[in-house]
This record gives structure tokens, C-alpha cells and sequence, in this order.
């Protein structure tokens, strides 16, 4: 088993912090190999931002992802730069408000809405990450979710907890609707 994660959006969506929760899930609550690798625009926030996990059964030789099986992509300038690195039969999740992929690869497309669902139940777009984070897991399972909120509840005061819980089910929700009107691969 070898899954290869890009993240990927601009600073200030949480990608990163993404990528960190995928990696500790794997590797502290599912006894996998992971490594977490990311990089930045220029700027703190609105620059571009790259996260990548390696999530396997055997060792782990080389830190970048070059073709990810999975990609998440927050902004239209993600998508363009990384889907045509995504490997065939892949998955590319997206949000359909957010990006309009311009390329067509071989690979399963899954965009829905998710920052508008943040937006009306939170009030700010801080929960985004976690709401995509439950999207992926619901489409991948390459973690379960107790892992990733052993993970969360390690990592955010009390005060947030609740929020993230709602955020991670959200997410969830919203990939299961897709998944109830279409098919992956």
C-alpha cells in the first residue's frame, strides 16, 4: 500500500496543516511509514502553497510526491500547476466553487462545494481544511477518521474541538452525497 498526496491551495487555507494531520494519523495511530513534506509562495498568505504525504507500508526512499494517486487542488493556480503531474485513474478533489480545472487528465474527478457549506455553518473560513480533510478520508480512507481526531484533539486547545468534530462530519457529508450520485475509477 502506497498512497501519494499533493495538497495543494494558496497560504492561509490550511494545507499544511492538512498534510501534518494525514502524516501523525498514518504513522502515530496506524502504524504506517509517513512522511510530510511542504512548500511556500512568497508570501505568508494568498502565495502558493504545497504540502505532499507519502503514506506506506514500506519504507519511504524520497519525500516529494512527482505523480500523487490524490490530489487536492483550493485554487484554480493549484489546479494548473499539479493535475497534469496526477498519476492515471487518479483522484483530483477539488471545490466547484473555488476551482475550474482547465485540464483533462485521466484521473477521477470530484469536485463539489465545500467552502460555501463552511461559510454557512462556521462563519469563516478557518473549518475549510478540516471540511476537505473529511471529504478525502470519506473518498480515500487512507486513514480512518478515529485517527485523524486523535490527531486533531492532540493538536488544538478544547475550545476548537467541537468545531473541528463538526468540520471533519461535514466534509464527510459532503463527499458522501457525491458519492451517492456518482462513482469513482
Amino acid at each position: 500500500m502506497i498512497n501519494r498526496i499533493l495538497l495543494s491551495g494558496s497560504g492561509g487555507q490550511g494545507v499544511i496543516t492538512m498534510a501534518i494531520l494525514l502524516a501523525q494519523a498514518a504513522c502515530l495511530y496506524e502504524g504506517h511509514n509517513a512522511i510530510q513534506s511542504q512548500s511556500y509562495g512568497p508570501e505568508a498568505r494568498g502565495g502558493a502553497t504545497r504540502s505532499d504525504v507519502i503514506i506506506s507500508d514500506e519504507p519511504i526512499y524520497y519525500p516529494k510526491v512527482q505523480h500523487p494517486n490524490i490530489l487536492v487542488a483550493l485554487t484554480n493556480e493549484a489546479s494548473a500547476k499539479y493535475l497534469k503531474f496526477i498519476r492515471p485513474n487518479g483522484i483530483f478533489l477539488f471545490d466547484s466553487d473555488l476551482v475550474q480545472p482547465s485540464t483533462k487528465m485521466d484521473a477521477d474527478y470530484v469536485g463539489f462545494p465545500m467552502y460555501k457549506p463552511v461559510m454557512e455553518r462556521f462563519g469563516k473560513p478557518q473549518a475549510l481544511n478540516i471540511c476537505v480533510l473529511g471529504a478525502l478520508l470519506e473518498l480515500t480512507h487512507v486513514t480512518s477518521f478515529d485517527s485523524i481526531r486523535q490527531c486533531l484533539k492532540a493538536r488544538f486547545r478544547p475550545a476548537f474541538h467541537q468545531a473541528n468534530e463538526d468540520a471533519l462530519h461535514l466534509g464527510q457529508d459532503l463527499a458522501a452525497s457525491w458519492k451517492g450520485t456518482h462513482r469513482l475509477g
